[in-house]
């Protein structure tokens, strides 16, 4: 990229006053801009892409035209030809001077012009960074270039300037590491990001760390892993953000936003919540959203007891999606492709239901409502809320979902729970009743595929804003096969699979939803544009 400096180093046409005007000044005096409000902030010449152009700064766009020389009869006009090019500077993520250095140089060199790093939309969702080429040999012509791009790109908001990275060694084909250090690091650094990175080293360092570690020191916390750290790190920075707040941590009724956002760099299994909030699992894209700045308001749950809170979640499964997590855990030893194959199978082969009792709070407000029309309406239904505005029912369930993001995973491309969105205010409870291993299996065909997973007559979905449910111990059952069939640890308690984390609990555990707790770097994948774009990157 550094090494070559075009015709530049070939001998050069003389140019005329008004050219060698252009190059060393801002525009004073120019045509007015294709747009208004989109003032120049200067114009000058450069070469890119091997032909001379006429380069146009503002603050939204870098805009670009090839030019023909003077006429051999002295003429100093330059002929504007071919079509203008286009630059949005809300794509751009960094700016730097280019040189040419000999082996072992490590500063100065030779100045061969400006290098502009783009982010570009490509097809599937997926983003890539992409490099244009300003050359001219002028020290003046480009300080002055590069100051102007560095003052528009420092003025963006949200874009992060230290990052607080965690990174999990552990995580599915033990790949994090490596994902972090060669696709994610290059770009932080290009980016002029400054990191603190952490590895690791067993579960729940990372929340030991965001307990003691003073976030006002970052603009945003990164982690680098799969569904299960994802959470823990999520989980840490809520709590946080309560002890900060002076808030107890035994029971949060009403928690406060986390202070900082959090990117999530998939290097898992199924990585949900980087499925749902970049619509596809790749480490650059996740790391462009961060390094742009896309910020997505997003739901969260706590699960509590009557008596504690037990953690903050997205999502949750109880029954099945339970207890293969429960099984797959015990068999850490496998692989972990083979181990959750193991899991899921055995656990089909076995399938058995829970006994539960499921109380929950429909949500009131019409979904159609403006996201400030239904937190205000939210408040008054909240005010004047019954105990008859609970809907209980009791029974054998094979699964219990309850989930406050669609969770999009490339084995449900539509989402596990595709009604629900990132920052509704609601929860999706899909309960699946006792049926056949046969019928079952036909509803988990269903999330694969377009047809609707939830159109069986043992399927039941409600969107609420909470909800309580209460185990029931399966009687006649001696102690041994009570234990496997309602996959209970010797304490009693049942798995819970929360975001990929599992967690046990015997007494009732209360769910409920809180709207935009967290910011998360991403966007909303209802507005991510599937077209593929174009670019003249050089």
């Amino acid at each position: 990229m550094l090494g070559a400096a075009g015709p530049f180093l070939r001998p050069q046409r003389r140019a005329g006053p008004e050219e060698r005007r252009r190059r060393v000044a801002p525009l004073a005096a120019s045509p007015p801009p294709a747009e208004r409000g989109e003032e120049p902030l200067l114009r000058g010449i450069f070469e890119i892409g091997k032909r001379s152009c006429d380069v146009v700064l503002s603050a939204r766009r870098l805009r670009w035209s090839p030019i023909v020389p003077e006429s051999p009869a002295g003429d100093s006009s330059t002929v504007l030809q071919g079509e203008e090019e286009i630059i949005e500077m809300k794509d751009v993520f960094s700016v730097k001077l280019k040189r040419r250095r000999f082996v072992g140089q490590k500063r100065g060199g030779t100045l061969l012009g400006i290098t502009i790093f783009k982010c570009l939309h490509k097809e599937e969702n997926k983003l890539t960074d992409c490099a244009v080429h300003l050359n001219n040999l002028s020290e003046d012509h480009c300080n002055s270039w590069f100051r102007h791009l560095k003052e528009i790109l420092n003025g963006f908001q949200n874009r992060p300037k230290s990052l607080k990275v965690f990174v999990n060694p552990s995580s599915h084909k033990r790949e994090a590491t490596h994902v972090y250090y060669e696709k994610v690091a290059p770009l932080f650094k290009l980016a002029d990001i400054k990191t603190d990175v952490t590895v690791t080293e067993y579960e729940g360092h990372a929340l030991s760390v965001l307990k003691e570690c003073e976030l006002q020191a970052f603009d945003g916390v990164v982690c680098v892993g799969g569904d299960g750290s994802v959470s823990e790190v999520a989980h840490g920075l809520l709590l946080k953000a309560q002890i900060d707040a002076g808030k107890g941590t035994d029971y949060i009724p009403a928690p406060v936003r986390a202070s900082v956002p959090l990117g999530v760099i998939p290097a898992g299994t199924t990585n949900i919540l980087a499925h749902t909030l970049y619509g596809i699992k790749h480490a650059v894209t996740a790391t462009l959203h961060i390094v742009m700045g896309h910020i997505q308001p997003v739901d969260v749950c706590t699960f509590s007891t009557p008596s504690k809170l037990l953690r903050f979640g997205f999502s949750a499964m109880f029954g099945f999606g339970a207890r293969t997590l429960a099984l797959a855990e015990k068999h850490r030893w496998m692989p972990s492709n083979q181990r959750k194959d193991f899991a899921f199978i055995k656990t089909l082969a076995d399938l058995k239901p829970e006994e539960c009792e499921l109380s929950f709070l429909p949500l009131q407000i019409p979904q159609e409502d403006s996201h400030e029309n239904d937190r205000k309406k939210k408040g008054k239904n909240k005010k004047k809320g019954s105990k008859d505005q609970w809907h209980k029912i009791q029974g054998h369930f094979l699964n219990v979902s309850i989930m406050a993001i669609p969770c999009l995973c490339s084995m449900a491309p539509r989402g596990l729970a595709p009604n629900t969105r990132l920052n509704n205010g609601s929860m999706a409870l899909i309960v699946v009743q006792n049926t056949s291993r046969t019928e079952f299996i036909k509803h988990l065909k269903r999330y694969a595929s377009v047809k609707n997973q939830f159109n069986f007559p043992f399927v039941e979905t409600y969107t609420v804003q909470e909800v309580k449910l209460q185990p029931r111990c399966i009687s006649g059952l001696d102690a041994k096969e009570n234990t496997y069939l309602n996959a209970t640890s010797a304490e009693g308690n049942y798995p819970w699979n929360i975001d990929g984390d599992l967690m046990e609990e015997a007494s009732e555990v209360h769910v409920r939803v809180h709207p935009q707790l967290i910011n998360l770097y991403g966007v909303n994948t209802d507005d991510l544009e599937s077209s593929k774009a174009t670019c003249s990157c050089i």
